[in-house]
């Protein structure tokens, strides 16, 4: 039986997550499995990858043949380079402790590598919204400039013919009262 390591997909249109699995190269993609040995989720920034190590290292050593994207997943996880130490051995290449050193250094590189891209992520994501937040202010500090020079043009407008021009006119002259009696005496 040719036994494939392959993705089952799962979720919805959009939003896909899958299984890892040991199949049959017969059947079909979502169908009748052998064993499912992790899941992969590639929505996450980076994408999250649960892995059962030892069985798909197992599976590797008795002939299970990876597809592509499957063969990727492996070889982030370090299974394919730990299959090819292991193949070492039985060559007698390497020792078993050669192979764990090899293999724990490239695991601490491997994890230094990712926090710096985790860490990379939420600083471009910071970077990014703060320059749109200025850039945003800016924009709106041109429209209130542009709004109250539009608003003053406007007022100086209504203002010019309006102005009243203040004539110059002689001082009114006081007019005298007298309080005598104007009536016509009674004669």
């Amino acid at each position: 039986m040719a036994t494939k390591i392959r993705l089952q997909r799962f979720g919805r249109k959009n939003n896909a997550y899958f299984h890892i699995v040991i199949a049959d190269s017969h059947s079909p993609r979502d169908g009748k499995f052998i064993e499912r040995i992790g899941n992969y989720n590639p929505n996450t920034n980076p994408a999250t990858i649960n892995m059962d190590f030892d069985r798909a290292l197992y599976w590797l050593g008795t002939g299970a043949i990876p597809s592509d994207t499957a063969s990727a997943i492996l070889s982030y996880k370090g299974v394919l380079y730990k299959n090819h130490l292991l193949k070492g051995v039985k060559k007698n290449a390497l020792t078993l402790e050669q192979v764990e050193e090899k293999f724990n250094a490239w695991i601490e590189a491997k994890a230094t590598k990712v926090e710096a891209k985790k860490t990379n992520i939420g600083e471009t994501k910071v970077a990014s919204r703060k320059a749109s937040m200025e850039a945003e202010t800016k924009v709106n500090i041109a429209r209130t400039e542009k709004f109250a020079a539009k608003r003053k043009a406007e007022l100086e407008a209504l203002v010019a013919p309006v102005a009243i021009e203040v004539e110059e006119t002689t001082p009114v002259e006081e007019v005298t009262t007298s309080t005598e009696n104007t009536t016509p005496a009674a004669e």
